[in-house]
C-alpha cells in the first residue's frame, strides 16, 4: 500500500534526522515500537525505510572517500545501526 510506504518513509527521514541531531540512538527504536502497537505493517515498513536510508548513508560516504582518494577500508554492514534492540533484522 502506497500510502503505508509513503507515511513510513517521512516517519523515517525525521527520526533518523532527530537522532542525528540530538545523539539519542533510541529514537528509531522507540517510534518503531509506536508504530508495531499499532499497525506492524507500518512498522516493518519503517524499519524498511531506515535500513534502506542507512545503507545509501553508508554507501554516499565510501563514493565520496573514492572520490576523494582515500584509502578505503572493508566498508562490511554494520548490523547494530540497522535496527534497534528486539525489532528484528528483516
Amino acid at each position: 500500500m502506497a500510502i503505508t510506504d509513503d507515511i513510513a518513509d517521512e516517519l523515517a527521514i525525521e527520526a533518523l534526522k532527530r537522532e542525528a541531531e540530538s545523539g539519542d540512538e533510541t529514537i528509531v527504536t522507540r517510534v518503531a515500537e509506536i508504530l508495531g502497537a499499532s499497525s506492524q505493517t507500518t512498522q516493518e515498513a519503517f524499519l524498511t525505510s531506515v535500513r534502506v536510508r542507512r545503507a545509501e548513508a553508508r554507501a554516499r560516504i565510501f563514493l565520496d572517500k573514492l572520490a576523494a582518494g582515500e584509502a578505503v577500508p572493508d566498508a562490511g554492514p554494520d548490523p547494530s545501526k540497522d535496527v534497534g534492540p528486539d525489532m528484528g533484522g528483516h
